[in-house]
């Protein structure tokens, strides 16, 4: 159990953090959108 990290293992890290920044990305853009569109909803 002590061999180095798999090729599979290290895409699905690499995956899961290309995920998160897409999420976040995403998030950001959803947040710009709806602040444009509602002129501030605060």
């Amino acid at each position: 159990m002590a061999q180095k990290i798999t090729k599979w293992q290290r895409f699905m890290l690499k995956n899961w953090i290309i995920q998160f920044f897409r999420f976040i990305y995403l998030n950001i853009k959803i947040m710009l959108v709806v602040a444009k569109g509602h002129g501030g909803t605060r």
